[in-house]
């Protein structure tokens, strides 16, 4: 299955938005996650692509999704975005993909909107008799608190997640003092009723009926019942956890049906992390719900599911099951309920590649931009050598010896091969030199997922794709196992006429030829574009009596260059 993995960078580019607008997200997957999820679905067997999730996005889906036909199977979306701005920034990617029509792991834009509002989900869980602290929310100045009598509280912003902003405070003067801070920053505060005691984190994974709850992990807050996780706690410098928590029975039964209870509720999809203080009497109060709980290796989530016996890689794959069996249906993914995900420990050759290949895509645009940037027009014999020594620093990085075939008015000739016989079992078949002069020359361009410039469709492109394609080989170790040539003419202008018997003489000498130029529609090798256009252009020039005919080679010139 398609798979597209989408996230957010903690810092955006103004090109990311059309606007800047509201409140900025502070919250982000390191890199390290995103390509360890990416990773991992693709030891599941899944054709994964990663996107960034800003105004590009649908430009990148529709490239890459499948549009459902009749028997094609659909495509889904991971989603690790938490949102580049404004408010309910958890719903905007689902809200988009439902718009889209492609379906997703994790919550509904609803679920997602009502977890990350402290105060909708405390009407929630009060609602339902769910225990959780008293609470007030502060929209402005003028707004009276003098009512709070709970000392101590924590007061956080009323959107955020991971304790961002979040602070203890003791009395009312400190309280308008962290209160005024947050109204200045823009941001709605939350006050809630501080419980002294043990800190709980719990997984959820899967849906109603199949709802696995993980075991229960208690965050080490080293004895100190006034103790709380930072945002620092969370994200930099973890506090330590015990998993399954030392708890007796009887609780550990109260804090999974609440879990249970809470992630029902509240509308949620696929996977959550609910978390709870407990006082010393013994009762529980769920703190909140975190919709999109993290994936990262130091988290409470993963901690759990590696005590349930999940490694990464099956913890993500059957993230992703659980949420294709609520999109699909029961058979879709063929699940039992009673059984763990099985991911296949040895990785095929197939998804190695596209692995790796998927690892260097940055790699692979920016030897593509550095091609293009050298304007190989076919009389700039100079550049044309040029670009030919640039890559062969790179064909000999994976092994491959060199041949040339020295020519006097166009550039060398190259022939590069990773064996010493006469024969190939493949032969790639491209070239070097461009048609485009100084006057025509465009360069380099990457645009909504379409990259633009001179030679690119040519055969730039398909000599980056084959030097990718060739690391790779190397990178998994196959590629000793194929005997490969890869011939590079430098005669396109010219229709192949300069190159005609190398390219035959290697080409006989092939079990197989690809071109690294486009192809045609009936599948055919494209070794030149090389042609003429005829235009015909006709004036006509009436004269009345003796009127003398104006020159017309100046308007002539003129009306030329403007079509031009």
């Amino acid at each position: 299955m398609k798979v597209a993995v989408i996230y957010n960078k903690k810092e955006f580019d103004e090109s990311d938005v059309i606007n800047k607008f509201g409140l900025t997200n502070k919250e982000a997957y390191n890199p390290v996650t995103v390509e360890k999820v990416a990773k991992s679905l693709e030891q599941g067997g899944h054709n994964v692509r990663v996107l960034e999730g800003n105004k590009s996005v649908i430009d990148g889906l529709q490239n890459f999704m499948p549009q459902v036909m009749a028997g094609a199977v659909q495509g889904m979306v991971f989603n690790m975005a938490y949102g580049i701005q404004g408010r309910s920034r958890y719903t905007h990617i689902p809200a988009m993909l439902e718009m889209l029509g492609v379906p997703y792991v994790g919550s509904s834009p609803s679920g997602h909107a009502v977890a990350l509002d402290k105060v909708l989900t405390k009407i929630i869980l009060m609602k339902h008799q769910l225990p959780t602290p008293e609470y007030r929310v502060i929209t402005g100045e003028n707004d009276n608190f003098n009512d709070i009598d709970f000392f101590p509280v924590i007061v956080k912003p009323r959107s955020e997640a991971v304790s961002m902003g979040m602070k203890v405070v003791y009395n009312s003067a400190d309280l308008e003092t962290a209160v005024t801070d947050m109204l200045n920053e823009g941001r709605q505060v939350f006050v809630e009723q501080f419980i002294p005691g043990r800190e709980f984190a719990i997984g959820v994974l899967g849906n109603e009926p199949y709802l696995e709850v993980l075991p229960i992990v208690e965050i080490d807050l080293d004895g100190d019942q006034n103790a709380i996780q930072t945002y620092d706690d969370k994200t930099k410098s973890p506090k330590g956890k015990i998993c399954p928590a030392d708890i007796s029975p009887e609780l550990s039964e109260k804090l999974t049906d609440l879990t249970k209870q809470a992630f029902t509720q509240l509308g949620l999809n696929d996977f959550a992390r609910v978390d709870f203080r407990v006082d010393q009497e013994g009762n529980a109060y769920i703190l909140e719900i975190n919709s999109m709980a993290s994936l990262g290796e130091s988290g409470s989530y993963y901690f759990a599911a590696k005590a349930a016996g999940y490694d990464y890689n099956s913890i993500v794959n059957k993230m992703l099951e659980v949420a294709a069996r609520r999109n699909f249906g029961e058979s879709f993914m063929n699940i039992k309920a009673d059984e763990g995900t099985e991911v296949k420990q040895t990785q095929p050759l197939h998804s190695k590649l596209r692995s790796y290949l998927r690892s260097q895509i940055a790699t692979i645009e920016d030897n593509l931009r550095e091609m293009v940037s050298i304007n190989s027009y076919t009389y700039n014999v100079d550049s044309v050598n040029f670009l030919g020594n640039w890559l062969t620093e790179r064909f000999k990085a994976v092994g491959f010896n060199r041949q040339t075939y020295r020519q006097q008015e166009i550039g060398d000739i190259l022939y590069f091969s990773n064996h010493h016989e006469d024969a190939n079992d493949i032969l790639l078949l491209g070239h070097l030199d461009t048609i485009y002069d100084y006057r025509n020359f465009v360069p380099y361009l990457s645009d909504r997922g379409k990259i633009l410039g001179s030679g690119v469709a040519e055969s730039k492109g398909g000599i980056a794709v084959a030097l990718a394609a060739l690391q790779a080989l190397k990178y998994t170790r196959n590629l000793k196992n194929i005997k490969i040539g890869i011939l590079l003419a430098t005669d396109d202008i010219f229709g192949g006429r300069a190159g005609k018997n190398i390219i035959r003489e290697h080409s006989h000498n092939s079990k197989m030829v690809l071109g690294l130029k486009y192809g045609d529609k009936s599948g055919g090798i494209v070794t030149s574009s090389a042609g003429a256009i005829h235009y015909q252009i006709e004036f006509s020039a009436f004269r009345q009596n003796n009127e003398e005919i104006a020159d017309i080679m100046e308007p002539l010139s003129r009306k030329i260059l403007l079509w031009q």
